[in-house]
Formats: C-alpha cells, sequence, structure tokens
C-alpha cells in the first residue's frame, strides 16, 4: 500500500469520489470540481491510497477548520474519508487498512503544517464515516447535534475542541407557490446529486415552483443560515442521507403542488 498526494492523473476520479463506474455521478453536476478549484488555494489536502498494482482504493480530504461547515480554530477538518467498498467498478478496497494508513497520513501532514489537532464528523449509527471507528482511533466527541458527532483529536495543549454550528434559520417560501431551496456547498457528490435533482425537477413545474439556489461554499453566507448542504420544500428539509431518488423527490414536490389548487 502506498499514499500519495492527490495528483492531475487523478483528479477526475476524485471528482467522483472514486466511483467513476457509477451512472448516479454524472447527475452530481461539477459542483466538487468548483469546490476544490476554490479550497485548494485555502489549504485543502487530499490524499490517495493505492493497493501494490497502483490501483486508487481510497481517499481522505481535509481542509483548515476555519473553511469548513464547523466552528474551530488552529486544527484541520476531515471532510470524509472513504475507501471504496462497492463491489461494482474496482471492487471493494475495504478490511485491508487503507482507512487507517489515510488517517494517519493525514495526522501527520496535519502536525507537519502546526496544526493543534484534527477534527472529524462522525454517524452514531454504523455505517459511512462512523463515529465509533474514530474513537477507536484515539478521538474524543466534542460535540452532538442529533445522530451526528464532531470528535476531534489534539495534538498539543492549548488546542480548543471544535462545535458545530446551529441553524440559523429556516428558508421562507412564496405564497401561491411551492419553493424549493437547494444548499450546496460543493464537496460532497452525494449531495450535489440532491441538489441537482431537486432543481431539475422543479423546472418540470414551470410556473408554480420556484427554485432557490444558495452557494454555501461561500463561508460568510453558510455562516448566516448555519445549513451546509440541504434541500427544502418550503420550509420542509428532504432527508438527503442516503440520497433520495429523482422518483422520489418528484414526488415530494409534486404532493406540495397539489395543494395549491
Amino acid at each position: 500500500m502506498t499514499i500519495i498526494d492527490l495528483n492531475e492523473k487523478h483528479l477526475p476520479l476524485y471528482f467522483v469520489c472514486l466511483e467513476d463506474w457509477s451512472e448516479e455521478m454524472k447527475e452530481a453536476g461539477n459542483h466538487k470540481e468548483v469546490w476544490y478549484n476554490k479550497m485548494k488555494a485555502k489549504g485543502l489536502r487530499v490524499k490517495l491510497a493505492l493497493d501494490d498494482n497502483g490501483n486508487v482504493g481510497g481517499m481522505i480530504q481535509y481542509i483548515p477548520i476555519e473553511h469548513s461547515f464547523v466552528d474551530g480554530k488552529d486544527l484541520y477538518f476531515i471532510n470524509c474519508i472513504w475507501v471504496h467498498g462497492h463491489k461494482q467498478g474496482r471492487g471493494s478496497f475495504q478490511k485491508h487498512g487503507m482507512g487507517k494508513a489515510l488517517l494517519q497520513a493525514a495526522e501527520e501532514d496535519a502536525k507537519a503544517l502546526g496544526a493543534k489537532g484534527i477534527a472529524a464528523w462522525g454517524v452514531r449509527l454504523p455505517f459511512w464515516m462512523r463515529a465509533s471507528w474514530f474513537k477507536k482511533h484515539g478521538y474524543a466527541v466534542a460535540d452532538k447535534q442529533g445522530m451526528m458527532r464532531l470528535l476531534w483529536k489534539p495534538f498539543k495543549d492549548d488546542a480548543v475542541s471544535p462545535k458545530w454550528i446551529k441553524r440559523k434559520q429556516t428558508p421562507t417560501f412564496e405564497p401561491n407557490k411551492v419553493t424549493v431551496t437547494g444548499f450546496c456547498n460543493g464537496w460532497c457528490p452525494a449531495m450535489n446529486m440532491v441538489f441537482e435533482r431537486s432543481k431539475r425537477i422543479s423546472t418540470e413545474f414551470k410556473e408554480q415552483v420556484v427554485f432557490r439556489e444558495i452557494d454555501t461554499s461561500n463561508r460568510d453566507v453558510f455562516l448566516k443560515w448555519g445549513i451546509a448542504d440541504g434541500v427544502f420544500i418550503n420550509d420542509k428539509e428532504v432527508r438527503n442521507g442516503p440520497p433520495p431518488s429523482y422518483e422520489k423527490i418528484k414526488k415530494l414536490i409534486t404532493k406540495r403542488v397539489r395543494k395549491l389548487s
């Protein structure tokens, strides 16, 4: 196994989170590429894990916490760590230590860059980005928000623990119309997919539905709302994990449209 920094050769693979085989990923648009080009000048770091044959099996991306969707200072924040586990495409690379190697490489890099610690988000339930996995590797819970956990590992005694940024407001909606509000940060193709599906569906209803787009890659915009990614139909949030299908989102919007008459 080898851990390398992201390079030009692997950029297209990184933009689809190693799922170049997935037709669904085409629905996510180019938001991640746009986000990457914005954030690489702000300290974004990406590392890839290669097996002994040179095949990319895992990735980790982390950024100075001041440019993330949590509150903190002098830390790096892990947006995500992912070891390909699907049977499709390149196949599963899990259960071979790639995740641990990527995490250690990111920690060492963050230390070398002068960070006082590193943070990550995790989910309490046993699926992707499990909070328990980070705990296993020495991380402690710094804050909680529903099923979400904010975890961190300090490197220095004067490191200050991070906190979740709470939602500041909920989108308003226009009278006599259905208002679909899409918040898009860009870092996650799965979230981008939900955004693009909602946007496309909204145009099908013509004047009955208004689509409002909010770019939260601008941190000031994010801080105004306290929402990084998400889709709201009027003032009700659409659950986005796992990403709802095109058909499910259309059904939810249709239900609201019918109530107009």
